[in-house]
């Protein structure tokens, strides 16, 4: 593949990401009549929309965003090959946290990047799934089971580099696994951080 089609995959997958969905659900729930960012938390955010609008709206919010990281992946493979699947499943995270449509102000990108984990690391994707559920029981705190989270997840993205252990039907392992578990990991803590700082 081409730099210019792994590019190509890269725009596709952040331009997924920015699928704008908490507001797009949040307009439709209550015929335009409510604003979710101004609303409980403010994120525009699955978690946001089940405590504001209720579990049904939160769950399609849920669904809608971790579609949006599986779509990316697999464009990003079918344009740009290995490569161009992780850089979209990277961007298409940055894209939901950094929506170029509402001023660079997005969600948290938790479960984008679920999506994106099943469509480029979809071995560890059920690992993924186990860490996070235990790491909430445990921890009791969504930021905490997110960093939880995010160290297993890079650490494994790391040794299936290293090893070369099967991935299915997701790219090769290769540094662009740890890259895109590494960057997306500090993507999503820096919002968490960035929304405990401004709360």
């Amino acid at each position: 593949m081409t730099a210019l089609s792994v590019a190509a995959a890269g725009a596709v997958g952040y331009f997924c990401g920015t699928f704008p969905t908490a507001d797009l659900v949040t307009r439709i729930a209550t015929k335009g009549a409510m604003n979710l960012r101004s609303q409980g938390s403010g994120n525009p955010g699955a978690t946001n929309a089940a405590k504001v609008l209720g579990t049904k709206w939160g769950l399609v919010v849920l669904t809608v965003d971790i579609a949006k990281g599986v779509a990316a992946g697999f464009a990003g493979m079918a344009i740009g090959g290995d490569s161009g699947g992780y850089l979209a499943a990277t961007l298409s995270i940055a894209g939901h946290i950094f929506p170029v449509w509402s001023r660079f102000q997005g969600g948290k990108g938790v479960a984008t990047s679920a999506g994106a984990c099943l469509a480029v690391f979809p071995l560890y994707f059920p690992i993924d799934l186990a860490v996070a559920a235990i790491g909430a029981v445990a921890a009791k705190k969504a930021e905490r089971a997110t960093q939880i989270s995010g160290v297993v997840w890079t650490g494994a993205a790391l040794l299936w580099w290293r090893a070369d252990l099967p991935n299915a039907w997701g790219p090769d392992p290769s540094w662009g696994l740890l890259a895109f578990a590494a960057i997306s990991t500090t993507m999503i803590l820096g919002k968490f951080l960035h929304a405990r700082q401004t709360a």
